[in-house]
């Protein structure tokens, strides 16, 4: 009796060690393919894909937050209406039943990226190109494709709401991929996809946002304001991040206001219903 149970110990071990070295190998493989040339870059896109992908295993729902700015900002950086945005989503989730593990996806300033870019963020404002979005598109098909049940919601609000946006369109049949995107600055607009499992929000329910509506004179303003208010915290020696200095009337998604909690929540409750 004993020994048959020690066999049936080792077989599980042996298929447990199989199925995670087919894993292993299935994402070396695709960094491969993403960074040809750059061992590094393919070590470290294999460690966050797998990292994502250990999260994810045992939950339903997989959120995945890109930071707007600069796409840099963790967590306890991150604009307060921002995050309210995020913890909105993960309550209704859990509402609705599900379970869920939350991850921040960056643009830039993490081991894979490296620090923030000016040129690559001229070439996503302006024309929309961004490899990082295709790299985020190649690791949520394979996310979907090796964990069948899982679903993904997407959470990003202005460069991030479009960096997300040209994730999706990067995803022929973006199945079980859903993308909630807030305030996407007005260059993104014309060439943006919105789907049955896109819901884009470009106003807050209480004033017009002139960064979606092309308010140049408004946008303006509030980076030359902006910009002031960084240099004089900077003077007085209390440095503050220059995202946090902006502060422009329309731009600004909390969660509270009744528009943008009914919209996202009407959302997630058509698309998901309660779970049984």
């Amino acid at each position: 009796m004993l020994k048959h149970q020690a066999q049936v110990v080792n077989i599980i071990q042996n298929f447990a060690t199989e199925e995670e070295q087919s894993l292993q190998a299935k994402i070396e493989q695709l960094a491969g393919r993403l960074f040809p040339r750059q061992r590094k870059k393919r070590e470290q896109l294999a460690a966050q894909l797998l990292e994502m992908y250990t999260q994810a295993c045992d939950k339903d729902f997989l959120v995945i937050h890109s930071p707007g700015g600069w796409g840099n900002a963790h967590w306890q950086d991150v604009l307060d209406w921002e995050k309210s945005i995020v913890t909105g989503v993960t309550a209704t989730l859990e509402k609705l039943g599900y379970s869920f593990i939350v991850e921040q996806y960056f643009r830039s300033g993490d081991v894979l990226w490296g620090p923030k870019s000016v040129f690559r963020e001229a070439q996503f404002f302006l024309w929309g190109a961004s490899f990082r979005a295709e790299v985020l598109a190649e690791e949520l098909k394979f996310i979907v494709h090796n964990l069948p049940k899982v679903k993904v919601v997407l959470v990003g609000a202005s460069q991030g709401a479009a960096f997300n946006n040209t994730a999706m369109m990067n995803i022929d049949n973006p199945e079980r991929i859903y993308s909630i995107e807030l305030g996407t600055f007005f260059p993104h607009m014309p060439r943006r996809k919105i789907t049955e499992r896109t819901l884009a929000i470009d106003s807050n329910g209480l004033m017009n946002d002139p960064m979606c509506h092309r308010d140049l004179w408004v946008a303006t303003k509030a980076y030359l304001g902006a910009f002031y208010r960084w240099l004089k915290y900077r003077a007085i020696g209390k440095p503050m991040k220059f995202t946090h200095c902006i502060n422009t009337p329309g731009h600004e998604y909390r969660w509270e206001y009744p528009a943008i909690c009914g919209r996202i929540t009407e959302f997630l409750t058509t698309k998901f219903r309660e779970k049984r």
